[in-house]
């Protein structure tokens, strides 16, 4: 399985270090079963995506580890990658970017070459050889079909991969500088969602804050985050993990599709409530 990740603060930046490092199941860690690539993706103060991955596990690459520990954004997207289709390449890695933004996807799914057919002029925004890309060209492809909406563009991709093509899973989060989407579908692997308000805290972090990290640095047996600036600035996370300890996290329902707007509002719409016509179970 793919590990997925994405954080938002809206529109206020953050410098972070964030459930990457030190836990026993961090996506650091968790590369090392996981081990055909690593990424990080996330927004310059102009809003231009950055993209920074390697196809090699994040316990060996350096700059991986650097660039979590130094990225500054509202909205960050990370990925540990298990390929199922396309090899252990760059442009194979995620996330990925397109039209300004940056996706990432958990899951799989077959016959691609009728998608490459749905495609069409789209196909040449697909650098490389895997089945996420060219489901983030096929959303790009139905965002610009309806006038920009990128949530009605994730529905409608994932509904048509969902009729046509045989589906594991379509879980997916995408990003602008200020907003994130995050879809689960269907229900074989999950995805969790948090909202933590400015000032949240978690029980026990005080026990194991660094004195940089202004009382926020959790752990839990799944992963770990150290962003001080979450202490005083409210922020929602995605997850295909539950990372910290604290309650509140929800697991979002098959053809739930999450919408965080710049001032953090959160909606949620059950947006393809059919499962695929052809479930295949890794």
């Amino acid at each position: 399985m793919c590990r997925l990740f994405g954080l938002t603060a809206g529109d206020t930046r953050v410098k972070a270090t964030f459930w990457l490092l030190d836990a026993p199941d961090s996506l650091e860690v968790q590369s090392r079963r996981n081990a055909d690539g690593t990424g990080i993706g996330f927004f310059a103060p102009s809003g231009a995506p950055v993209l920074d991955k390697q196809p090699e596990p994040a316990f060996r690459d350096e700059a991986f580890i650097h660039a979590a520990k130094q990225a500054e954004s509202a909205t960050f997207v990370a990925h540990v990658r298990w390929a199922t289709a396309g090899g252990r390449t760059a442009q194979n890695t995620h996330p990925f970017s397109m039209q300004g933004r940056i996706m990432a996807h958990n899951g799989g799914f077959g016959e691609v070459a009728r998608l490459d057919q749905q495609l069409g002029p789209y196909g040449r925004m697909v650098l490389g050889d895997t089945d996420s890309e060219r489901y983030f060209a096929l959303i790009t492809q139905q965002i610009d079909a309806h006038d920009g909406d990128v949530g009605v563009g994730i529905t409608a991709a994932a509904q048509w991969i969902g009729v046509n093509l045989p589906v594991s899973s379509l879980n997916t989060i995408v990003a602008t500088p200020s907003e994130l989407w995050a879809l689960r579908y269907p229900d074989l692997d999950a995805l969790h969602l948090i909202e933590r308000p400015a000032g949240a805290s978690t029980p026990g972090a005080a026990a194991t804050a660094s004195p940089d990290s202004a009382g926020l640095h959790v752990r839990s047996t799944t992963s770990s985050v150290q962003a001080p600036a979450l202490h005083s600035t409210a922020s929602v996370v995605v997850a295909s993990e539950q990372l910290d300890g604290e309650s509140g996290w929800r697991m979002l329902a098959s053809g739930e599709l999450v919408h965080v707007r710049p001032d953090l509002t959160v909606e949620s719409a059950l947006v393809i409530p059919e499962p695929p016509a052809r479930v295949v179970v890794p």
